[in-house]
C-alpha cells in the first residue's frame, strides 16, 4: 500500500469513528463521511462497498489487536486463565475504541465476533478440533461463557472479583479436559 493510500484510509478511518462516536452506524451516510475526511465518494467506494463493510474491518482490526495480544496462542489449550488475563487486559486497552464500533445495534456483534474469530484461532492451532463436537462445544462454551459473564457481572460488581472468578473456573474447565 502507497502512502497515498494510507492517508486516504487513515483519513477515512479517523472520519468514520468520529461520526460513529456521535451517531449510529445505520445514520451515517457516505456523502456526510466523505466530506469529513475530504475525499470524494468514488475514492470511498474505491476502499468499501458501504459503510458496514468499513465498520466491519475495524471491528476485525480491534479484535486481531486483542488477540494479537495472547504471548502463547497454545496457552488457550494449556492454561485457559492466562490466556484469559491477557484478552482480558487487551480488551480493556481497547474499550474506547470497542464501545465506539460496538455501540447500538452494533452491540449484539461483539460476542459472535469475540466466539468467531476466537474460535478460527484455536483450530488453525489445532485443526483437528474443527470437526470434533465434543472439543468445539467445550471451546465455545468457555469463549461465550467467560465473556458473557464478564461483560454482564462486571456492571454490577467488582470487575477484580469477577475476573478472579472467571479465571478460577477456568482452571478446573479447559478445552483439553
Amino acid at each position: 500500500m502507497d502512502l497515498r493510500e494510507k492517508k486516504t484510509k487513515r483519513s477515512i478511518y479517523n472520519a468514520f469513528l468520529e461520526l460513529r462516536s456521535k451517531k449510529p452506524l445505520e445514520k451515517i451516510t457516505i456523502k456526510e463521511l466523505s466530506e469529513k475526511a475530504e475525499i470524494s465518494k468514488a475514492t470511498f467506494y474505491l476502499h468499501y462497498q458501504d459503510i458496514y463493510e468499513l465498520s466491519q474491518q475495524l471491528q476485525l482490526e480491534v479484535l486481531k489487536r486483542i488477540y494479537d495480544s495472547v504471548q502463547d496462542p497454545m496457552d488457550m489449550f494449556v492454561n485457559p486463565s492466562k490466556t484469559f488475563r491477557e484478552i482480558k487486559d487487551a480488551f480493556l486497552a481497547n474499550i474506547n475504541m470497542i464501545n465506539i464500533l460496538f455501540s447500538g445495534k452494533q452491540e449484539a456483534r461483539l460476542p459472535i465476533l469475540v466466539e468467531n474469530e476466537l474460535m478460527k484461532v484455536l483450530v488453525e492451532l489445532r485443526p483437528e478440533l474443527k470437526d470434533n463436537p465434543v472439543a468445539y462445544t467445550k471451546m465455545s462454551f468457555l469463549i461465550m461463557g467467560a465473556f458473557y459473564s464478564y461483560l454482564h457481572n462486571t456492571k454490577m460488581f467488582d470487575e477484580q472479583i469477577v475476573s478472579d472468578t472467571i479465571i478460577d473456573m477456568m482452571e478446573v474447565y479447559s478445552f483439553e479436559k
